[in-house]
C-alpha cells in the first residue's frame, strides 16, 4: 500500500527548507498515519536529497501532518540546479511511500 491511498498531500518551500503538508483521507487513515509517518521515517525517505532535520507537527481536528523538512533544497531555488529546486514535488514523491501491510 501507498501512502496516496490514505491521504493526499502538498509542499511548498521557504529558503533552502520545504514543508509537506499530508492530510489523511479519514480518521482511521490519521490514526494509522500518527504512528507510521515519523519524522525519522520521511527524513530516511528524502535521504537522497541530504535533507537534514525534520520536524513534525500535527493538526488533528483536520487529521492533517505538517512536515518542516530543514535544508533539503540544497540552498533554495536561486542557487540550485536541480529540476525541483522549490520542492514543488515532494508532496507527490512522499505519496509514493509504501506503507506495511497491517
Amino acid at each position: 500500500m501507498k501512502l496516496l491511498e490514505l491521504a493526499h498531500a502538498r509542499s511548498g518551500d521557504k529558503g533552502a527548507h520545504a514543508n509537506i503538508a499530508v492530510i489523511a483521507r479519514d480518521d482511521a487513515a490519521f490514526e494509522r498515519l500518527s504512528d507510521f509517518l515519523t519524522p525519522k521515517r520521511v527524513r530516511d525517505y528524502f535521504a537522497g536529497l541530504n535533507c537534514g532535520p525534520v520536524t513534525r507537527h500535527e493538526l488533528p481536528k483536520l487529521r492533517a501532518f505538517n512536515f518542516v523538512c530543514r535544508d533539503i533544497l540544497g540552498g533554495g531555488g536561486s542557487v540550485n540546479l536541480r529540476i525541483d529546486a522549490q520542492g514543488k514535488t515532494l508532496a507527490q514523491a512522499l505519496l509514493l511511500m509504501e506503507l506495511p501491510n497491517e
